[in-house]
C-alpha cells in the first residue's frame, strides 16, 4: 500500500511546499519507506512509498519520464507489467528501475489514456503533463485502490484518502446525508459520493 496526493491551483497561484508536505504527512501510514514531492508552478504532487517490487532509490516517486515531460504519483500493482515492459523495450524505451510504476508511466507516454486498456491490476495514479499543463487521474476498473477528489473555485485536490484532501485546507468538512444513507443501507458506495459534501470518488 502506497499513498498518493496532490492539487492543482486553478489560477496561476504557485503551489506550496508546505501544503503538499502537510497533505503527504497525513497519509504517512500508507508508506513508511519514503516520501516524495513535486512542486512546480500551480501543481503539486505527493507520494508515500511502501517499497515492494524495487526496493532501491530508483523507485522513488513522484517519478519523471526521461524527457522530463510526464510526472506520476502511483499506488498499486500491475500484474502484467513485465509483458508491457518487454513490449515497450521493443519500441526502443529503456528503463532505469524494476518498478511497475515506471512501466505505467512509460505506457502513458506511448499510449496516453488508452494505456488503461492494457493495465491488468489494481491501481490509482495521477500523471501531470508539463507540456500540455494537464492532470490525468485514473483507478482500476473494480475500484480496489481508492482515489478521492474535490473541486473548489481555487483548486482541484485529490488523494488516496479523504484526510489528505482535508489536510489541504481548502475544503471544510461537511456531512453529505445522501452519502450517509447510501453507506448505512449497503455498507458500501455504488456511486461517486462519500460521507463528505464536495468530496467524491473517482469512478
Amino acid at each position: 500500500m502506497c499513498g498518493i496526493t496532490g492539487y492543482l491551483n486553478r489560477s496561476a497561484e504557485p503551489s506550496s511546499n508546505v501544503i503538499i508536505r502537510r497533505m503527504t504527512d497525513s497519509i504517512a501510514h500508507r508508506g513508511p519507506d519514503g516520501e516524495g514531492h513535486f512542486v512546480e508552478e500551480n501543481i503539486a504532487l505527493g507520494h508515500r512509498r511502501l517499497a515492494i517490487i524495487d526496493l532501491s532509490p530508483a523507485g522513488h516517486q513522484p517519478m519523471m519520464t526521461q524527457n522530463s515531460r510526464y510526472i506520476i504519483t502511483y499506488n498499486g500493482e500491475v500484474y502484467n507489467y513485465l509483458e508491457l515492459r518487454a513490449e515497450l523495450e521493443a519500441k526502443g524505451h529503456r528503463f532505469h528501475s524494476k518498478t511497475d510504476t515506471e512501466v505505467v508511466l512509460c505506457a502513458f507516454e506511448v499510449w496516453k489514456e488508452k494505456c488503461l486498456e492494457r493495465l491488468n491490476g489494481m491501481f490509482a495514479f495521477a500523471i501531470w503533463d508539463r507540456a500540455e499543463k494537464q492532470l490525468f487521474l485514473a483507478r482500476d476498473r473494480y475500484g480496489i485502490k481508492p482515489l478521492y477528489f474535490a473541486q473548489t473555485k481555487e483548486a482541484f485536490i485529490f488523494g488516496s484518502e479523504i484526510k489528505t484532501i482535508l489536510a489541504h485546507g481548502g475544503i471544510e468538512p461537511e456531512l453529505n446525508k445522501p452519502g450517509l444513507f447510501e453507506y448505512m443501507t449497503f455498507q458500501n458506495y455504488f456511486t461517486p459520493q462519500t460521507l463528505y459534501k464536495n468530496i467524491e470518488l473517482v469512478p
